[in-house]
C-alpha cells in the first residue's frame, strides 16, 4: 500500500550535470574501447538506447573533475537557490546513490561535509535507481510526521570512474557482454528536491501554484528474482570481491566490474506494470487524470515495451503525456528521476488540477517505485474572514481516513488473555478494510458518484447473502460437540436475532426502486456465492470454531465500514430515509453483536485447546475477508 502524504509539498528542484555534453562520437575519449569487439557492442547498444549525449565528471585523460559528493552538493545549492532559501532552513538531508566516493562514511554525510552544512539529520540510501525515490520518501515522511519543516532529497551517480579502460587491464582488456553493456549506458549527474509543508503566502510557484506530494509506493521483488545489475560479485555471482585475498585479485576475476544481465530485464517491466495495474485497481491512480507521466527507463527500446504492457492492461496513458530526458541527459541511475523532475518543472507550464505521475523501475534485483504529485491553486484555501456558504466539493478518499475505521476490538484494551488473538485479527482487519475501501463500489460512495441504480444493484447482490447468515450459524451450532455446548446456545441466540434481517434489507431495496417482487428473484454475485459456499461447507464440519473469525469480519463490516458510508449515501442519494434502515440498524447494533462475539470467543477458548482455537479463528477470518472482499468487487460488475 502506498505511503500517503497530506501536508508535503514539492517546493523546488535542482540539478547538476558536469562539464560539457558528450555526444556519441566523443564517447571514446572518456569510455575507451577495450578491444576489437567494443566498437560493435557500442554501436548496437547506442542504436537501441536512443541516448544522443550525456555528461561525465572526468576529463578526457581520466582525471576526476567533480567527485560524486561535489556533484550532489552542486545540485543541492541549485535547488535551494531556486527556492530562495539557505542551508540553515533545512534540517534533513537524505541521499540516494549506488555508491559514493568512499566506502565509509555514508554518502549523505560526505555531501553535508562538501556543503559545509550546519548540523542536521542525515540519511544515506544505498541502492540503484530506486534509491533516489527512497531518499524522497524519507524526507517526505519526516515532514509529514512534523519532525522536520523542510528537507532535501538528493541523488547523485558517478559510474564513469568504473568505465576507464585501465580498470580492465588486470583482465587483459577483456570483458563479458554484461560488463560491456553498462559502459555505453550510464553517465554522471545529480538532482535534488526540496520538500516542505504547505507554502506560505508569497512562496507559491510561478502562476500562483503549489505541488503536493500525494503518495509514494515502492515494492521490491528481490526475493523472487536473481541479481540483475551488480558490482562486487563475479560474473557467475558465486563469489564476492571481499572473498579474495586482495583487491587486485578481485579485479582480475572481474568482481569489480559493473554488470547487468539484460536477459532478465523483461521481467522488470512485467512486475512494474502489474504493480501499476494494482494501483489503478485499488484507486490510487486514475490513468485518465494523469496529465504528465515521467517514466524512467534506461533505453528508448523499452518505451514500446512499457506502452504495450499498459495497453494490454487497458490502463494506457497517451504518449503525448509522457516526459523523459534520457536522450540529452543520459541515464544517471538514482539521480534520473530527480534530474527529470527538475528539468520538467523548469520547462513546462502547469495548471491547477494536473497530476504528475512518476514511475521508476530498478533493475538491481527488481524494485518498482511510483510517485504521484498534484498541482494545486495556492489561493484556493479559504482566507481568514471569508464568508461561509461555498459549495462543498466531495474529496476522494485519502488513506489517513482509514484510521477512523479501527478494528472492531482494540487489542490494547483486550480482556485478559485475548490480546494476541485480537492483535492478529486486527492485522487481518486493516488489510481487509484497506482493500474494501478501494473497491469500485466503495470508491463511488466515498466520491459521491453513486446513483440510485448503483445502490439498488448493491442491495440486490447483498440480500441473498444476508439471508444465509442465520442459516449457516444454526448449521454450525448443530455441528458443535458437547464440549462446546455453552457456545452453541450463544450462537443460536445470535442467529435468532438476525434471522429476519434480510427482510429489512429487501424492503430498503424496494424503497430505493428495486423491481424484484420476491427475494427468490435475486442472485448472489460470484464473490457472494463463493463466500456462501465456504461458510456453509465449514459449518457442516465437526466443531467449526473458526466461524467465529468469519463473524468477526462480517459483523465488523457492519459496525465499522457501514457507519462510515451511511452519511455519504444519505447526502448523495435522493432517497427517503426508509431506504437505509438496514444500514442504520447495523451501524447501531453490530457493536452489541461484537460484544456478544467477544463472549463467544472467551467461551470457545475455555472449552478446548487454546492454540488450536486461536489458529482456527484467525485463519477463517483471513479467508472470509478475502471472500467478502470478492463480493464487494463483483457488485459493480453485475
Amino acid at each position: 500500500m502506498p505511503v500517503v502524504f497530506d501536508r508535503v509539498y514539492l517546493k523546488s528542484a535542482g540539478a547538476f550535470l558536469p562539464g560539457e555534453p558528450v555526444d556519441n562520437e566523443r564517447m571514446d575519449a572518456f569510455v575507451a574501447p577495450l578491444n576489437r569487439a567494443s566498437g560493435r557492442i557500442k554501436q548496437r547498444i547506442l542504436a537501441e538506447n536512443g541516448i544522443k549525449q550525456r555528461y561525465y565528471a572526468l576529463d578526457e585523460v581520466g582525471n576526476t573533475v567533480f567527485t560524486n559528493a561535489s556533484m550532489a552538493a552542486h545540485a543541492v545549492r541549485d535547488c535551494l537557490q531556486r527556492a530562495g532559501i539557505s542551508l540553515a532552513d533545512v534540517s534533513l538531508l537524505a541521499s540516494g546513490s549506488s555508491g559514493g566516493d568512499a566506502l565509509v562514511p555514508g554518502f549523505a554525510n560526505m555531501i553535508q561535509g562538501e556543503l559545509a552544512a550546519p548540523p542536521m539529520e542525515t540519511l544515506s540510501v544505498h541502492g540503484v535507481c530506486g534509491a533516489g525515490v527512497s531518499a524522497i520518501q524519507a524526507v517526505a515522511q519526516g515532514i509529514e510526521l512534523g519532525t522536520h519543516g523542510q528537507g532535501v532529497a538528493v541523488a547523485s551517480e558517478m559510474p564513469s570512474r568504473l568505465f576507464k579502460r585501465s580498470r580492465f587491464a588486470a583482465q587483459g582488456y577483456e570483458a563479458d557482454f554484461d560488463a560491456h553493456f553498462l559502459r555505453w549506458m550510464l553517465s554522471d549527474g545529480a538532482g535534488a528536491l526540496l520538500l516542505g509543508g504547505k507554502p506560505q503566502a508569497g512562496e507559491a510557484l510561478p502562476g500562483g501554484l503549489r505541488i503536493r506530494l500525494k503518495w509514494i509506493h515502492q515494492r521490491s521483488f528481490s526475493g523472487d528474482y536473481p541479481v540483475c545489475m551488480q558490482m562486487g560479485l563475479t560474473a557467475d555471482r558465486k563469489q564476492g570481491h571481499l572473498d579474495y585475498a586482495s583487491w587486485s585479485e578481485a579485479e582480475a576475476a572481474g568482481a569489480l566490474s559493473l554488470r547487468q544481465d539484460i536477459r532478465l530485464l523483461p521481467h522488470l517491466f512485467d512486475i512494474g506494470i502489474h504493480e501499476y495495474a494494482t494501483l489503478v485497481r485499488d484507486g490510487w491512480v486514475d490513468p485518465a487524470r494523469v496529465s504528465h507521466f515521467l517514466c524512467h527507463y534506461s533505453s528508448e527500446k523499452f518505451i514500446p515495451v512499457v506502452d504495450n504492457l499498459m495497453q494490454k492492461a487497458g490502463l494506457s496513458i497517451p504518449r503525448e503525456r509522457w516526459y523523459n530526458n534520457l536522450a540529452w541527459r543520459g541515464n544517471t541511475g538514482a539521480a534520473s528521476i530527480l534530474i527529470m523532475l527538475s528539468e520538467f518543472l523548469q520547462t513546462r507550464q502547469l495548471a491547477a488540477g494536473e497530476q504528475i505521475f512518476c514511475y521508476v523501475p530498478e533493475s538491481g534485483r527488481f524494485t518498482a517505485a511510483y510517485l504521484l504529485f498534484e498541482v494545486e491553486d495556492a489561493s484556493a484555501d479559504a482566507a481568514p474572514g471569508e464568508p461561509l456558504g461555498r459549495v462543498a466539493v466531495a474529496q476522494p478518499h485519502r488513506a489517513a481516513d482509514l484510521d477512523e475505521i479501527a478494528p472492531p476490538h482494540d487489542p490494547a484494551k483486550a480482556p485478559e488473555g485475548l490480546g494476541p488473538l485480537l492483535a492478529e485479527l486486527a492485522a487481518i482487519w486493516h488489510d481487509y478494510r484497506s482493500r474494501v475501501w478501494r473497491t469500485p463500489l466503495v470508491r463511488s460512495v466515498r466520491e459521491r458518484a453513486i446513483d440510485p441504480p448503483g445502490y439498488v444493484n448493491w442491495m440486490a447482490n447483498w440480500i441473498p447473502q444476508v439471508r444465509e447468515g442465520s442459516r449457516w450459524m444454526r448449521e454450525a451450532a448443530a455441528s458443535l460437540s458437547e464440549t462446546y455446548a455453552p457456545l452453541a446456545a450463544l450462537i443460536e441466540l445470535h442467529a435468532g436475532d438476525e434471522q429476519d434481517d434480510f427482510n429489512v434489507l429487501f424492503n430498503d431495496y424496494r424503497k430505493a426502486g428495486g423491481q424484484a417482487e420476491s427475494i427468490e428473484q435475486l442472485r448472489r454475485n460470484p464473490g457472494g456465492e463463493a463466500l456462501n459456499a465456504y461458510l456453509h461447507a465449514l459449518a457442516a464440519r465437526k466443531d467449526p470454531i473458526g466461524l467465529l473469525g468469519a463473524i468477526y469480519i462480517i459483523e465488523g463490516t457492519g459496525q465499522r465500514i457501514v457507519p462510515a458510508l451511511l452519511p455519504l449515501l444519505r447526502a448523495t442519494l435522493p432517497l427517503s430515509p426508509d431506504a437505509f434502515r438496514f444500514l442504520e440498524y447495523h451501524g447501531m447494533n453490530d457493536e452489541h453483536h461484537l460484544e456478544r462475539w467477544l463472549s463467544a470467543v472467551t467461551i470457545a477458548l475455555a472449552c478446548d485447546d487454546r492454540g488450536r482455537v486461536e489458529r482456527s479463528i484467525a485463519e477463517t477470518a483471513r479467508r472470509t475477508a478475502a471472500l467478502y472482499l470478492m463480493q464487494f468487487q463483483h457488485v459493480t460488475e453485475s
